[in-house]
């Protein structure tokens, strides 16, 4: 991924990156959050609706949503490629200094991003939300804390909600992330072990409004606790961020000055 991205004085402050996959009833109330949040702020934003080959109205109400509002852009895949593609995509196609990422079923709460921006602002790298209070059925809170556990253990990195996708990173950030299905799941550990400094905030969780989830047990926690051992092995091979040393230009050699005797000499010839 590309962190030199931003595109001059017109790149907004703040990238939403929103991977989006049939969730035309949770958008609307979703983009009115997040424009009204961010608004608040007082820094300009953008919102990246990328669409993964929706099959229902989705495209639709980003279109409208776009006409409406200039800060929504719809970016779509021509074919289903996953939440990390899209999230790969919409990290891409960005232009802020900030980006700020969340799911699009209307389950994490907008109103949490100042929060992440303060631990930024404090000197954080990346701030990632930690849901208190789920809103989920025991199945996936069983099968999120035995994930979470497990991919401690295996990748020797403690993240304790690596699930939550509300999170706010520095463009720096994604410089090196590798892309992968299933990487939008480890980006804390993936950070950590390069060397940024990552902080977790509590945050807001809420029930889901509209559509029906996209996960369940053999397409989230199965394949979950398999991509750990790919962790592991990126453990061994990530290379750290922020390797380069800063070494000062050594410039031009400067002109050599005149001796004192020649200036003398000189002086004394003109009289």
């Amino acid at each position: 991924m590309d962190p030199t991205r931003t595109a001059g004085a017109d790149a907004p402050e703040l990238s939403v990156v929103l991977p989006c996959f049939e969730e035309e009833g949770s958008l609307p109330p979703l983009v009115a959050e997040l424009r009204s949040t961010l608004g608040a702020t007082g820094r300009s934003f953008e919102i990246l609706c990328v669409d993964d080959a929706s099959g229902d109205g989705t495209v639709q109400v980003v279109r409208r949503l776009a006409a409406a509002s200039p800060e929504v852009r719809l970016l779509r895949h021509a074919v289903r490629s996953g939440q990390s593609a899209a999230l790969a995509t919409g990290l891409r196609a960005s232009r802020g200094a900030i980006l700020l990422t969340l799911d699009a079923d209307g389950q994490n709460d907008p109103a949490d991003f100042p929060a992440l921006l303060a631990a930024l602002e404090a000197g954080a790298d990346a701030a990632c939300g930690v849901r208190v209070n789920r809103q989920d059925g025991w199945v996936r809170r069983a099968s999120s804390r035995l994930g979470n556990g497990f991919r401690d253990v295996v990748t020797g990195v403690r993240v304790r909600d690596a699930g939550c996708a509300l999170r706010a990173l520095r463009r720096e950030c994604v410089a090196e992330l590798p892309v992968f299905n299933g990487m939008h799941r480890f980006i804390p550990t993936l950070l950590r072990l390069q060397g940024f400094t990552v902080v977790e905030v509590p945050v807001n969780h809420r029930p889901r409004r509209a559509g029906v989830s996209k996960y369940g047990i053999g397409n989230r926690a199965l394949r979950g606790l398999l991509d750990c051992f790919v962790m592991r092995w990126f453990a061994r091979r990530l290379p750290r961020a922020r390797r380069l040393l800063d070494e000062a230009p050594s410039g031009p050699p400067s002109a050599p000055a005149t001796s004192p005797a020649r200036g003398a000499a000189t002086g004394s010839a003109r009289r």
